[in-house]
């Protein structure tokens, strides 16, 4: 499932396609795992919370989120950089769930309820390759942090 997904992403189509509502869960759920790995401590708090939000974002139970971060784990180890791959999926997500992403990212990040510079870097830089503002990105982490 996963070599199908990586090369729909990868391909060298001039026109990207869409992605199928599934693939583009776990493309998503990609991201979430590349954040929560970019301070290298990837943690029981973290994929937690990644399947939580999964669960949520999707309208599916645990099992099914925990079985999607782990196909997205192994998109993220074998996704190019940060930068390409975001892209790529800018390129096939709506921009109404742009923000979503932005939202999702800082509940992971912010899951072990600490701020780290390397994740909140990755999160700035997707941030600004999907076209959510700075300041969209704050209001977003603002609201995670406000609900602790």
């Amino acid at each position: 499932m996963f070599r199908n997904l990586l090369s729909r992403l990868f391909s060298d189509d001039a026109e990207p396609m869409p992605l199928a509502p599934e693939d583009a869960e776990v493309a998503i759920a990609a991201l979430l795992v590349r954040v929560a790995r970019a301070d290298d401590h990837y943690n029981a708090a973290e994929k937690g919370r990644i399947d939580d939000v999964l669960a949520r974002m999707h309208g599916i139970d645990l099992a099914d989120a925990a079985e999607r971060r782990s196909v997205a784990e192994m998109i993220e180890a074998e996704a190019p950089d940060t930068v390409r791959f975001t892209r790529l999926i800018k390129d096939r997500v709506s921009p109404e769930d742009r923000a979503a992403i932005i939202h999702a990212m800082w509940q992971v990040a912010l899951s072990d309820n600490h701020r780290d510079k390397d994740e909140e870097s990755t999160i700035r830089l997707v941030s600004g390759l999907l076209g959510v503002t700075d300041r969209d990105s704050a209001l977003q982490r603002q609201r995670i942090a406000a609900a602790r």
